[in-house]
């Protein structure tokens, strides 16, 4: 434990052990006091490590969906991925679909699926800005890391869709919406790619893939 809570290397711990996502990995830690083995086991009591285990699998069946705005000025197409096609076409994970591009034509307006697909100009451009912040904050410089890690943080849920907390109900990230079905059906639930359109600008993004 820390004096900020829970070691950021022991959650990193956790989650190579158990494939569990970061935000999950730090709660069970928690309700663990910090116990690696406790916390492991509240991942699977949850269900979270087993929904994990199924990252590595192939997850090539799925949906493409779309969501328009309904004064027409937001429109959005986004490809979720599950294993088999009987999944797909059940009403929890239409509904799913449905949610995530609902999800990304709101203000949330994410730019990328994951943290990997940031550029990493973009990343060492926005730590740059964040540490001159600090220092001109005149903040110790022994806190400045701590610091412009949070920032770090506030970026990656400004920005990323897995980050962010899901539009229609932010007691949950869009990545515990996807583990939580993942449990469910039993199979590798992930968002592949989005593109999102609003009147007036520029296409913002286009996923990889």
């Amino acid at each position: 434990m820390t004096e900020e809570g829970i070691d950021a290397q022991l959650v990193r711990q956790l989650r190579e052990a158990t494939g569990a996502g970061m935000m999950d990995c730090k709660r069970a830690l928690e309700e663990a006091s910090g116990d690696l083995a406790r916390a492991t086991e509240i991942l699977r009591e949850k269900g979270l490590a087993d929904a994990a285990k199924r990252a590595g699998k192939s997850a090539n069946q799925g949906l493409v969906d779309g969501y328009i705005h309904f004064n027409n000025t937001v429109g959005v197409l986004v490809e979720v991925n599950c294993e088999t096609d009987f999944v797909a076409n059940t009403d929890e994970f239409r509904r799913l679909v449905k949610d995530i591009a609902l999800h990304i034509a709101s203000p949330a307006a994410p730019q990328y699926v994951t943290r990997e697909e940031v550029p990493a100009e973009r990343i060492d451009s926005e730590r740059h800005i964040f540490e001159v912040q600090a220092k001109e904050m005149g903040k110790p410089e022994r806190v400045v890391p701590t610091i412009v890690e949070g920032k770090m943080k506030a970026f990656y849920e400004d920005n990323v869709l897995l980050d962010q907390r899901f539009v229609k109900d932010d007691s949950k990230t869009i990545q515990q919406l996807l583990d939580d079905v993942s449990t469910s059906v039993k199979e590798k639930v992930a968002v592949r790619r989005f593109v999102r359109y609003k009147l007036g600008e520029e296409l913002r993004r286009e996923g990889a893939g």
